[in-house]
């Protein structure tokens, strides 16, 4: 019986997801689930719903609920980090300080003073959960899905101590896009596709021994629903030659060219999600945050959104358990050190590239070069992650400072003294959260 913990289980949809993933593995249907959350009401929903569906399901996994951390990872063998740390009470003030000097993002998780304040108020929560992990349950494998993503990894290796991989879905979602336009099924679809979590790049796709990789701007400009919601998107692949995997907004918010002048109303409809909206994210987060008391009830009663036993997400955290369980081979892009494997990258950063999984480990596969073009967008990012880890991991100000100041958006957009009022109020307002810059 192999014991998970999922701590920020009060993520009551993604949670349950993650849960009926992992039950429709035959072996792994006796699981024993540790939930944890700060938030009590969510937590005690997704507990109850997850121990609905094992009992519908007929499988004798079983779930208990709990605030405290350490009881949680206590003995655990796997351990699924899905926390927001400040809520979407500090996801504002990233979205709305940086804004009124005129920085214009649209999601705000990855990169930019969003991204930055991100991390710098997420990774200390993380270290502390990597301590009680050393204490509790040494030997287990921390799965994380909480952004931003680099960032996050790069401080868990760099301070963290435990075994850390990085899950994301923009890879699966990018793929299942180009099988689309090429019109071959998904399943056939060999690909690369490497770079840093949210500027990760198709950089060879191939079907049945052909490569298919040169077809794919053509083909995705003829596609109407790309040409409308991805605009920007569809200009950096004719530019570049390579598709990435993110959205017209996401994408935008790590160059320094759209999000600006004519541009903005040329290459993004303010109007749509993810069109690149400004606060977009920000906006949906807020519109659906009740949804799970709406949905309780109806989830309870199997009259909406029932998952059902075997119907299995792209997300990658089960088939990783799988694999490490049973020995079933598993591909997928995860988040993992760069040791030589890109190249044209630094060692030592956070990239997103080809894994191979077994019952003797995850295996990252060595990529090479990136194309130049791709690379050095990764290397401005990397950057700016690279000084934002040190500044989280040391306190240091002045570092968060200069981070911010190199970020491609800002820097386009902002001027170096408005650069530090962004910074210095950000700072004062989301001071709750960064216990390493006090005194």
């Amino acid at each position: 019986m192999l014991k998970v913990a999922m701590i920020g289980a009060g993520s009551v949809g993604f949670t349950r997801r993650l849960f009926m993933d992992i039950l429709a593995v035959p072996e792994l249907r006796d699981t024993d689930f540790r939930f944890m959350d700060i938030a009590e009401e969510p937590l005690e929903m997704s507990a109850a719903l997850c121990r609905k569906m094992a009992t519908d399901s007929g499988v004798p996994a079983t779930v208990k609920a709990t605030v405290d951390r350490r009881e949680a990872l206590d003995g655990a063998d796997y351990v699924f980090c899905m926390i927001r740390v400040g809520g979407l009470e500090a996801f504002a003030k990233d979205i709305e300080i940086p804004l009124k000097y005129g920085v214009d993002q649209c999601v705000g998780d990855t990169l930019g003073p969003g991204g930055v304040f991100y991390a710098l108020r997420t990774i200390p929560v993380l270290l502390d959960i990597a301590r009680d992990m050393r204490e509790l349950c040494p030997d287990a494998l921390l799965l994380n899905y909480s952004n931003p993503m680099a960032m996050n990894c790069w401080a868990l290796r760099k301070a963290g101590g435990v075994r850390v991989v990085g899950l994301c879905h923009g890879v699966q979602h990018g793929a299942w896009q180009i099988a689309k336009v090429l019109g071959i099924p998904l399943e056939e679809m060999q690909y690369v596709c490497a770079g840093i979590n949210h500027q990760t790049w198709f950089i060879r796709v191939c079907h049945r021994g052909q490569d298919l990789t040169s077809r794919i701007p053509e083909a995705m400009a003829a596609d109407e629903d790309i040409r409308k919601h991805d605009p920007l998107r569809l200009d950096v692949l004719q530019r570049f030659g390579y598709y990435s995997t993110e959205s017209n907004g996401h994408l935008s918010e790590y160059l320094p060219w759209y999000r600006k002048g004519q541009d903005r109303d040329r290459y993004m409809d303010y109007s749509i999600w993810p069109g690149g909206e400004t606060g977009g994210y920000l906006r949906a987060c807020r519109e659906t945050a009740d949804d799970y008391r709406k949905n309780y009830p109806k989830w309870l009663t199997g009259e909406l959104d029932q998952i059902r036993l075997g119907d299995r997400s792209v997300e990658h955290g089960s088939y990783i358990l799988e694999s490490l369980e049973t020995g079933r081979v598993y591909r997928g892009c995860f988040n993992v050190e760069n040791t030589g494997l890109i190249t044209n990258l630094p060692d030592g950063c956070t990239v997103e590239l080809p894994c191979i999984v077994d019952s003797t480990g995850i295996h990252p596969q060595f990529v090479g070069d990136l194309p130049m073009q791709c690379a050095a967008t990764c290397r401005a990012s990397i950057s700016v992650q690279e000084m934002a880890v040190e500044a989280a991991l040391t306190g240091d100000r002045q570092l968060v400072r200069l981070a911010v100041l190199h970020d491609p958006l800002t820097g386009a957009l902002c001027s170096p003294d408005q650069v530090w009022a962004i910074v210095d109020e950000m700072f004062r307002e989301l001071a709750p959260w960064l216990p390493q810059f006090r005194g």
